[in-house]
């Protein structure tokens, strides 16, 4: 038997007018990401200039919610978890939270999907987490 993951408490940032509806979104279950409508790239962290060419044409698009690890890290000092790089099917890469799973067998490469976690946002109550976990492979 492995590394089990177990449920921690993870909070939200302060939300800001201009990342609220990436958050929103959460709390429905839909993982957005920012497209650039100048050069058609996606990003994420949102944000409302594009860091690949500076345009200030960006808009929400509903991500898939499926990647793959590209680099990850296991923590196992106190309840153990692993944080990592998501590269969504996109493009963007995002740090987040590798969950539900055992924390031995996560691998780079290794295909993820989006599962939202509750935050343990005092502030926020009911605002969610985009988190991965590694899909089943048949």
């Amino acid at each position: 038997m492995g590394t089990i993951y177990q449920d921690r408490i993870m909070t939200i940032p302060e939300v800001h007018p201009e990342h609220k509806e990436y958050w929103d979104a959460a709390v429905e279950g839909k993982l957005l990401i920012k497209k650039c409508a100048s050069c058609g790239e996606f990003h994420y962290y949102p944000r409302v200039i594009c860091p690949h060419c500076h345009s200030d044409k960006t808009s929400w698009f509903e991500a898939k919610g499926t990647g793959h690890i590209y680099t990850y890290s296991v923590m196992r000092h106190g309840k153990p978890y692993a944080i990592a790089f998501v590269e969504l099917d996109e493009g963007p890469r995002m740090m987040t939270n590798i969950v539900d799973c055992d924390l031995d067998e996560i691998r780079i490469d290794q295909k993820v999907k989006v599962v939202f976690k509750q935050s343990g946002n005092q502030e926020n109550p009911g605002s969610f987490i985009a988190c991965f976990t590694p899909i089943e492979s048949d």
